[in-house]
């Protein structure tokens, strides 16, 4: 009797096997035979579940991403009862991926912002990200402060998280000047609005 297959948990090991890959070697050393071997499944088999490497890349990003945002969530509905600013600061603090156990994703975040700046599929895939945590991050702002333009504010925090991510990375600074740097954005953007 032939074996059921989960598409859906095979298509999820195979984005863990491209960011696993792009985490060691950058993404332009991802290989579909490499993808194979690092998810444990025939070359076939990745076929199968994407048609062009560009669809897989994509459904990596988009895994990703979910992970980031699946966070941010689970954090807020941890912890219903703190203060919207509070939560705006938990929030960006996910997004920023400064901990050390959000490292890696961090490299792959950033390999994948940067292959989108001359990929248009990839960066299709980055803005519906980048939408959905600025409308989470609105939301948010919002209650914490009516009297803020809190999309504009939104933006500002993504931007901030990305750069400060960015320079975690490359060792410009550390993680814990990168968190003070935040609050302190975060404080002065309250103690202004409060």
């Amino acid at each position: 009797m032939p074996r059921q297959v989960d598409h859906e948990e095979r298509r999820r090991r195979i984005a863990e096997a491209v960011c696993a890959l792009i985490d060691a070697q950058g993404l332009e050393g991802v290989t579909l035979r490499d993808v194979a071997t690092r998810a444990e499944v025939s070359m076939g088999a990745v076929q199968r579940c994407f048609r062009t490497k560009d669809e897989m890349l994509r459904f990596a990003l988009a895994h990703i991403g979910e992970q980031v945002t699946g966070r941010a969530h689970a954090r807020l509905r941890s912890a219903p009862a703190q203060s919207a600013a509070s939560a705006v600061g938990h929030v960006v603090g996910e997004v920023a991926l400064l901990r050390e156990e959000h490292r890696a994703e961090a490299r792959i975040w950033l390999a994948f912002l940067a292959a989108a700046a001359v990929n248009p599929d990839l960066a299709a895939s980055l803005r519906t990200s980048y939408t959905d945590l600025e409308g989470l991050l609105t939301r948010l702002v919002a209650e914490a402060s009516g009297s803020l333009d809190a999309q504009g504010e939104a933006r500002t925090l993504l931007a901030l998280a990305d750069g400060l991510t960015a320079h975690v990375l490359i060792g410009h600074r550390t993680a814990e000047e990168a968190e003070r740097l935040l609050h302190a954005h975060l404080a002065r953007l309250w103690a202004a609005h409060g």
